[in-house]
This record gives structure tokens, sequence and C-alpha cells, in this order.
């Protein structure tokens, strides 16, 4: 059994502390290249935030290809009885969208660790500087449509009585006063909740303790199929992670996001 197994999906920084050692963990650290060389929870291993996404234009944060996939997990010696810990130093952006990605690969070990490297450091916890060695590890992946929208689905589903789609952007790209696509505003029917709002700045960037009501109060609810985006999929990494923490039985991320859909010359927008 694994020394993970009795924990839910988001953790603390002491139960972290008391498992560093366990053999199947996999500790991954999403903040910048700097931000790890100046100190990281001991073993982590670095994962380039660039490498969780395609990169491309319009839509940058669409999913990688398959042997981009397959090439980090095999960086990062993925296997099946793996348990991975996540975490960035942002308050969870970067490294919910990589647990996206493991629900994409169909791996359902994982927990993210509270507020990140911010709670990590609040409770005066040890960094280590010593980088965490490179896996050499050949993986084949087989990847899942579900914890996906694509565009096509998304705009299926417009105007659905069981849809709520969350939208992690500021309030400023919701109303299409700032505009960082061909297009200003927000896909109809959308909610605003801006990412960092959901965030404790008192305990260390941990997930809000009233996160549940607040969500209940914009109409984002269980029984209803939770789309989330923001611009690129990694604000609304923070929002899909925290509707699956809240047991959430239907979420699914926009990775094209408003990058795509602003671009798109056939997609509804409302301001």
């Amino acid at each position: 059994m694994s020394a993970f197994s009795a924990l839910p999906l988001v953790i603390e920084p002491a139960e972290l502390a008391a498992r560093l050692q366990a053999p199947e963990l996999i500790l991954v650290d999403l903040s910048s290249a700097a931000g790890y060389a100046e100190g990281h929870i001991p073993g982590a291993r670095w994962v380039d935030s660039k490498r969780t996404q395609l990169g491309q234009p319009p839509a940058p944060g669409l999913l990688p290809e398959p042997a981009q996939l397959e090439a980090l997990f095999g960086e990062l010696g993925h296997n099946p009885d793996a348990v991975y810990v996540v975490y960035d130093d942002e308050g969870g952006g970067w490294a919910g969208r990589f647990i996206w990605l493991l629900d994409v690969i169909g791996h359902a070990h994982y927990h993210y660790l509270n507020g990140g490297l911010q709670a990590w450091l609040s409770e005066q916890r040890p960094l280590s500087l010593e980088p965490a060695a490179v896996a050499a590890s050949s993986v084949s992946l087989t990847l899942h449509d579900a914890p996906t929208a694509s565009r096509e689905y998304l705009q299926s589903r417009l105007g659905a009585s069981d849809l709520a789609i969350w939208d992690a952007r500021s309030p400023a790209e919701f109303s299409g006063e700032k505009v960082l696509a061909a297009r200003g505003g927000h896909i109809p029917g959308a909610v605003n909740f801006e990412w960092t709002a959901g965030m404790d700045g008192q305990r260390g960037l941990r997930i809000r303790s009233d996160m549940a009501q607040v969500l209940a109060g914009l109409g984002i609810t269980p029984d209803k199929e939770v789309i989330t985006h923001c611009q690129t999929h990694r604000r609304s990494g923070f929002t899909y992670l925290v509707a699956k923490a809240l047991g959430y039985p239907r979420v699914k991320a926009y990775a094209g996001s408003w990058s795509e859909w602003g671009n798109h010359p056939d997609t509804p927008v409302a301001n």
C-alpha cells in the first residue's frame, strides 16, 4: 500500500514532509528555473512549465504532442505505481495544469501540495539546492479525451442547463476592456471568478477554505459539467484543480482557452 493512500487530493506540507522518502513518490516542481535553483523541496524534479503546453499560436495552451508528453514523463521516471505530488511557487496554476496532464494520461495517483512552495516556506521547512537526477526511462502513454473540452465540444454545449463555464481571467479581460486576442469579451454564459481570488494570501496561497460556498453562489455547482478556461489554460489549471479537489464529478479544461476562442472567426462572444 502506498504511503499516500489515505490522503485527499490536496495535502498539507506536514503530510508531504513525512513522506519525502516514499519510494513511489515523484515530486514535481513547476516553479521558474531560477526559483528551482534558489531552493526547492528536497527530491523535487523540476519541470519547465513550457513543456506542459503545445506552445504554438494561436492557441499555445493546447495539449503537447504525444511524443513530447512521453519524453517528459520518461524523464520523470513515470510508472503505473508512481504517486505524484505537484507544486509551484504561484499558488497552483502550473501545478493544476500538470494535474490535468496526469488526468489526460490516465494516471490517477496524484496530490497537490496546498499553497505549493509558499506554504512550505511559511512553515520554515527545509529547501535543497541539489537538482534531482533526470530519469532515462521510456514510456508509452495512452491519452484520454475526457478531461479536455475542445472548442467544438464547448460550442455545442453552450446554453445547456447543466453546464457551468468558469472563466479564470481578470474582470477586465472578461468584460472586453483588456483584449488579448483578435476579439475581447467572454464565452456566452461564462461566469468570471479570477483565479487568484481563490487563494488565501494569509495562509501561504492555500486554496480558500470557503471555495465550495463561493462557487455555489456563482452557480458553479457539482450537479453541472464544469468547463474552465483562461487565456492559455495556465490560470485555469488552478480552477480545474479546485473543482477536482471539491469532488465535482464532471470537470473539463478548455485548453484552447480564450487564445483560441477569441481568435476564431466563428465563435460567439459576449461583452
